[in-house]
């Protein structure tokens, strides 16, 4: 379980962010500074949830040291003081965010969530190994020949601070390959930022990336250092870069070509030292030639190319990526699945999985969670087109239910609804005045909506009391 220290000299705060955390973390707690120094070597705890304002030494001192021991250390900072430079000037010293007093709990449940999801990311090593090792939470599983090659790649690049771009389709695993490269490069020991431009608004993209001065536009209260700025010394993975506006991506230019940039208006100029991985599912050449994407920066970025094939294109791999899969979720689930029959094996193989390893592992990881036995049969291996059907036979079966159940609490309970006829006779006199009037009138058209022959439509006709008159007068008064 993660570990969350929290750092107050308010008993109340800190026992309250105990309370909120515990659920789902293990929870230290520290009166001041020193306390969290002495944590920090004895626990090495995931996140510090620190104010800045204590007894002795402020949180912003201790914030320095912290990063000494160790520069990965993720630090939220609490403070009362909002429009204060101390709190801002923070993140410059390698805080991870800041939340102002009082805060509102949903607003720091999201995020611890944040910083947690970034310190598994940076913590748990991607093995890219062939051979499976099924003590490694995260793994890039694959023996095949094209495999091969992007670890070989891996191994060549990582050392280096040269800029990567990873080129793939949605699922392939651009994301596991950039912090295999990270955590095998020279800058392991700093921060790793990932940056998913597709997820952001364009207009706030800039400003996560390079910050903004108070007052740079509507909303911006006051100074916000940028992930470029926060992750000085460390390694940028930018996601899904080819979704980058023009604007964003000559600023991103300037970057890698003079280390250095402005915070949106604002005139100092911020250098740094980065290391860039970035990836896309785009064509960036055909965006070139659209005028969507920059031909300079792309011959910036691709200094070293990974082309990540889909998982069409490795078929071999997919015994080896469904045993990976069921190890893992055994786990997750607390199931003691063995395995897929022949059946269901020889129905993954021969589909064309455009969602890539993700698809896979969605649809066995729905596949487990409904598997009774040891064994996943075939039929509950669900592809795409098959769950889309499941789907849609289930709406239409529950839709069809609740109409009967209230059409049926309607006419058992409301006299008047059946017109002195009993609830069966109501139902059928009202579908044949329904088919007549779709119709209009046309009683062998009508016959054939209701699944009878025209003799039966009449005779039913005549009990009801059903003439064409009444459906011509129907018609003209409602047009009238």
């Amino acid at each position: 379980m993660q570990t969350v220290l929290v750092v107050d000299d308010d008993k109340s705060i800190r026992y309250s962010l105990k309370r909120m955390l515990e659920e789902n973390f293990s929870v230290l707690t520290a009166g001041n500074g020193e306390e969290v120094l002495q944590q920090m070597t004895a626990s090495s705890p995931d996140l510090i949830i620190m104010d800045i304002k204590m007894p002795g030494r402020s949180g912003i001192d201790i914030l320095k040291e912290i990063k000494k021991i160790d520069p990965k250390s993720l630090v939220i900072l609490m403070t009362a003081y909002g429009t204060t430079e101390t709190a801002i000037e923070a993140m410059k010293y390698g805080a991870f965010d800041y939340i102002l007093k009082p805060f509102p709990i949903p607003q720091m449940r999201e995020l611890v969530q944040k910083a947690m999801a970034l310190r598994k990311m940076m913590k748990e090593e991607v093995s890219y190994a062939p051979e499976l090792d099924q003590q490694k939470e995260e793994q890039i599983v694959g023996s095949s020949p094209k495999m091969q090659e992007i670890y070989k790649i891996i191994g060549q690049v990582a050392p280096s601070d040269v800029t990567v771009l990873l080129r793939g389709e949605s699922g392939t695993g651009k994301e596991l390959i950039a912090r295999a490269i990270y955590q095998h490069s020279l800058r392991s020991h700093q921060l790793f930022l990932p940056v998913n431009c597709a997820a952001i608004p364009d207009t706030l993209l800039e400003s996560e990336l390079f910050g903004h001065e108070k007052g740079a536009f509507t909303g911006a209260i006051s100074r916000r250092i940028g992930k470029l700025e926060q992750g000085h010394g460390g390694t940028i993975f930018l996601d899904e870069i080819g979704d980058m506006s023009l604007p964003t991506q000559a600023k991103l230019l300037r970057v890698l070509q003079e280390k250095c940039f402005e915070r949106l208006g604002g005139r100092e100029t911020i250098r740094v030292d980065i290391r860039l991985i970035v990836a896309t599912h785009k064509d960036l050449e055909e965006a070139i030639e659209k005028g969507e994407f920059r031909e300079d920066l792309y011959y910036r970025l691709n200094v070293v190319s990974i082309k990540i094939p889909p998982l069409r294109e490795r078929k071999e791999d997919l015994p080896d990526l469904v045993l990976y899969f069921l190890k893992k979720f055994n786990r997750e689930l607390k199931k003691k699945i063995v395995g897929v029959t022949p059946e269901a094996m020889k129905k993954i193989v021969s589909y064309g999985w455009p969602g890539n390893v993700r698809q896979l592992e969605n649809v066995l990881k729905r596949a487990m969670l409904f598997c009774q036995g040891e064994w996943i049969p075939d039929d509950q291996v669900l592809l795409e087109g098959e769950e889309k059907r499941e789907h849609g036979e289930e709406r239409s079966k529950r839709t069809y239910e609740d109409l009967l159940d209230g059409l049926f609490d309607e006419l058992t309970h409301s006299p008047s609804a059946r017109e002195n006829l009993d609830p069966i006779s109501a139902i059928e006199k009202g579908m044949i005045l329904r088919a007549l009037r779709k119709t209009n009138g046309n009683q062998v058209q009508a016959a054939s909506l209701l699944g009878i022959n025209r003799s039966t439509l009449r005779s039913k006709m005549e009990r009801y009391h059903i003439k064409k008159e009444i459906l011509v007068s129907e018609e003209e008064s409602k047009e009238q």
